[in-house]
């Protein structure tokens, strides 16, 4: 079976994650023995609807569903989920007619994490990133966002993190665009999409020491449909370890945490 609930705890103090609906615990093996002490190596995905056109999706690795529940728009897992690594199909489907929406492949490495976005509106695709969280120092004061563009039918517009009047960020965004995760203050930072006459939203939000966050870009340009409008959302990816000999996540959010 693809699915697991927890990650395998290879490295201590680095990938600690929260017992998904009870706590933060540390991960125990993923895998029942198989006779002679060795475990398949595993990876976390975070997976995510945001399709303006898909009100309801699966995904699947190898065939297997990735949730027991579909997706619905600007929803996402909640959390990192274990899954075996290795190269994988991945698939996006309609749940309510089982049309494939979008497919692809993907090589996931063990103990690293990913994030998996459906975007589009006429037509889909699967977008994997590697989180490249295990690259990230837990420091005092200091908190890292990054943005994925999945506003459908925008072109490149220009997107601004700001924190005290200085830029985080600031560039043009191609449709479907993920940053890398840039470092800021614990604090009020800004964000902004800016698309000359046809398009300027900006949002600002608070950020807590050591977490780490992704902004979603997300919606369609003219649309009266306010659930399908052009927003700014966001969710934290987890809480980065303490340890400064460490890199990576300490904490993942509980699963019932939705976007913002």
């Amino acid at each position: 079976m693809i699915i697991m609930k927890n990650l395998t705890s290879v490295k201590k103090n680095v990938l600690i994650l929260v017992t998904f609906l009870i706590g933060v615990a540390t991960l125990p093996s993923c895998l029942k023995d198989t006779g002679n002490n060795t475990q398949s190596p595993v990876a976390g995905l975070m997976a995510f609807n945001l399709s303006t056109s898909a009100p309801a999706i699966g995904f699947t690795l190898s065939g297997n569903n990735l949730t027991n529940t579909p997706l619905a728009y600007t929803n996402y897992t909640g959390g990192y989920l274990g899954i075996y690594a290795g190269t994988r199909p991945v698939i996006a489907f309609d749940a309510s007619g089982g049309n494939i929406l979008a497919s692809s492949d993907y090589t996931f490495e063990q103990e690293k994490y990913y994030s998996l976005f459906l975007v589009g509106d006429t037509s889909y695709q699967n977008i994997v990133v590697k989180d490249k969280i295990d690259t990230l120092a837990g420091k005092p004061g200091k908190a890292y966002i990054r943005y994925i563009n999945a506003i459908a039918g925008l072109g490149s517009p220009v997107v601004k993190i700001s924190q005290n009047g200085n830029d985080v960020i600031n560039g043009n965004a191609n449709f479907g665009n993920v940053s890398d995760f840039a470092v800021v203050q614990a604090g009020q930072i800004t964000i902004k999409v800016n698309s000359n006459d046809t398009l300027q939203v900006e949002r600002t939000i608070t950020v807590d020491e050591r977490k780490v966050y992704t902004a979603l870009l997300t919606g369609k340009p003219g649309v009266s449909d306010s659930v399908k409008a052009v927003s700014i959302k966001y969710i934290t990816n987890g809480t980065l370890s303490p340890d400064s000999t460490t890199n990576g996540l300490g904490r993942v959010n509980d699963r019932t945490i939705g976007i913002q």
